[in-house]
């Protein structure tokens, strides 16, 4: 389970592992990897540490990190601990069939129990902000590109005496920051999140944001892991529920029920798509082989006539 307290080397907390792929925890305070010196705690250097014999010389941190998680996101983060394992996983990433949720608390109730989170986001070039996303039509904003993120209301509570929502996030495309953005852009930005609060939350301990649910329909055997619920009362005492609209687990199950359907649907659209394209193909074939045929008995009967003259 998530604690209060920073990382350390031993501290990583394995979720998942095969001859393929390891799926680690990682926690809310430290980066994926870093080639700064003095940057001694990042999941890179927790791996070595823990599996020596799993690094991969050939690569520069030594393991391939399938998708990327923020400094200050906590949560389920695939690892692949081999090149044809990292080719299955992102061709998966590529296609955007990955199902991930995030739990977050955020800042107010949020009134809409669901809601689709619709906002093109880009980079922003304002001078000072230049290591922050925006909203398309926000003062700076740079190339924005069609982002959509669903929200589902979980509870509503009191962090540290402060009216805050317990949501799921259901991120459908992978921009960089973007349920930071998108909650932010709906006035309800995440607790502790001191970057999209230009600076004012700096007063949690951590940014409550963490990637609970991640599975990869990866052929023959799916990756499905939880890595579980870090907001609880028993982890923090500052948060303090009040009213719950819908269990967590249920949701999730639907959620994924829900995208099990979607790509089973999208595979029998794609099978039947191929089907009526091969029959397309074997028709234009056969119509070719009887205007061969045609145009062989036309050209008989000239040659047979044209020897009689």
């Amino acid at each position: 389970m998530m604690t209060t307290e920073p990382a350390n080397l031993d501290s990583l907390q394995v979720l998942y592992q095969s001859d393929d792929y390891i799926v680690v925890d990682k926690h809310w305070d430290i980066r994926i990897d870093s080639k700064m010196w003095y940057e001694k705690h990042t999941v890179q250097a927790q791996l070595r540490h823990c599996f020596p014999h799993l690094a991969d010389p050939s690569t520069y941190y030594g393991f391939r990190f399938c998708h990327q998680l923020d400094f200050s996101t906590s949560g389920a983060l695939c690892v692949a601990l081999n090149k044809a394992a990292a080719g299955r996983a992102y061709h998966c990433f590529k296609e955007r069939t990955v199902t991930k949720a995030y739990l977050a608390l955020i800042r107010g109730w949020v009134e809409e129990e669901t809601k689709l989170l619709d906002f093109s986001i880009g980079k922003n070039s304002t001078e000072g902000k230049t290591h922050m996303m925006c909203t398309e039509g926000s003062q700076g904003c740079e190339n924005p590109k069609p982002c959509q993120t669903n929200l589902t209301v979980l509870e509503y509570g009191l962090y540290d005496g402060d009216p805050v929502t317990k949501v799921l996030l259901q991120p459908l495309t992978g921009r960089t920051h973007q349920l930071r953005v998108h909650c932010s852009a709906i006035g309800h930005p995440i607790v502790g999140d001191f970057t999209y609060s230009l600076g004012v939350d700096d007063a949690p301990y951590r940014m409550m944001l963490h990637a609970y649910l991640l599975h990869i329909p990866l052929d023959p055997e799916p990756l499905l892991v939880y890595a579980g619920d870090p907001f609880l009362t028993t982890v923090d005492a500052k948060w303090l529920p009040q009213r719950s609209l819908r269990p967590l687990v249920a949701t999730v199950e639907a959620l994924l029920e829900q995208r099990l359907e979607q790509s089973r649907r999208i595979k029998k659209e794609e099978s039947e798509r191929m089907r009526r394209e091969e029959e397309r193909r074997k028709r234009k074939k056969e119509q070719k082989i009887e205007e061969s045929e045609e145009q062989r008995r036309h050209c008989q009967e000239w040659l047979s006539e044209w020897a009689g003259d």
